[in-house]
């Protein structure tokens, strides 16, 4: 899986100034439905014997990658908001977290009644870099009570401090790919 994901990669990213990839033709703004069920499946191959009860991910990006991962799993997604709306009671988990790649600090919140102390969590995303979105996570599971028994990720940028840092911290991370370097001139170095 590893290996078609860095083809994809390839053949349909393109890096930007900044190490920003932007792979939004199959991954993050069109989704190539076949090719996510493939990493969904690949996910559950990692975890299933987690006894995962919900996977939680972060709006946007990550919801369809969290939903077609869940399926392997017959749990439900539960995802964080980024925009209080009426819709959303008041009684929520908040955590702030920044983007990256929008350079912003943004709230996140669940509403308490969808996490608890009986949950053990499988945290998907498209992307991590610095590891702001999965502190953010793994925050609001603290403040639950619930347990995080890992993270899904399908492209991690590895020259970015997160990965190792959240990994020295005893968070489980299961990668399924993993950038070394990447230069719009030089293109993109992956690690074995």
């Amino acid at each position: 899986m590893m290996k078609e994901l860095e083809e994809k990669i390839i053949a349909e990213g393109k890096v930007y100034p900044g190490r920003i990839l932007k792979v939004g033709a199959f991954l993050n703004h069109q989704l190539d439905v076949d090719f996510i069920n493939r990493l969904g499946k690949e996910f559950y191959e990692l975890y299933k014997s987690e006894k995962i009860t919900k996977i939680l991910t972060i709006e946007a990006s990550g919801i369809g990658i969290a939903c077609l991962t869940a399926q392997y799993f017959n749990v439900p997604v539960l995802f964080a908001k980024k925009t209080k709306s009426k819709n959303l009671g008041n009684d929520c988990y908040i955590c702030q977290v920044h983007s990256y790649t929008k350079g912003t600090d943004t709230d996140i919140m669940i509403e308490k009644q969808f996490l608890s102390a009986n949950d053990r969590i499988l945290i998907i995303d498209d992307f991590l870099a610095n590891g702001c979105a999965l502190d953010g996570l793994t925050g609001l599971c603290r403040m639950a009570g619930a347990e995080v028994v890992g993270a899904g990720i399908v492209i991690e940028k590895a020259f970015q401090e997160g990965g190792k840092r959240l990994r020295d911290s005893g968070l489980r991370i299961e990668s399924l790919c993993r950038i070394a370097d990447m230069d719009p001139e030089n293109g993109i170095t992956f690690l074995p």
